[in-house]
């Protein structure tokens, strides 16, 4: 059973992540928002994971990382735990990427896994 982490155990961000995240969030569209992120039901393995930039809601967890507000809802954070967001702006397979070593088996995307 996964155990239920606070925050700042849980997703950390990599220097470079953060570093678009505030390019991001300085984009009017997402003006007052923050970075969450987050596990769903879905993807070829179970679960998959999503991010998004977004407000503050009642019960989420937060903490400041590199400057970035990053957000995580009480039913992703115990899937969530020890997960590092980074970014690469390679041309190849570039973007926002999550390590989680509470995936168990991750599909080819690495946008979902099984916990």
């Amino acid at each position: 059973m996964i155990q239920n982490p606070s925050i700042q155990t849980s997703v950390g961000l990599t220097p470079r992540a953060a570093e678009e995240c505030l390019s991001l969030l300085s984009l009017p569209e997402n003006a007052g928002k923050h970075f969450r992120v987050y596990v769903e039901q879905g993807g070829c393995s179970g679960m998959q994971y999503g991010m998004v930039f977004d407000e503050e809601r009642p019960g989420d967890l937060s903490a400041p990382q590199h400057g970035v507000h990053v957000l995580v809802d009480p039913v992703s954070l115990p899937y969530l735990a020890g997960t590092v967001v980074d970014f690469s702006d390679a041309l190849t397979a570039g973007g926002f990427k999550i390590t989680n070593p509470n995936a168990k088996e991750s599909c080819g995307c690495g946008k979902s896994f099984t916990a």
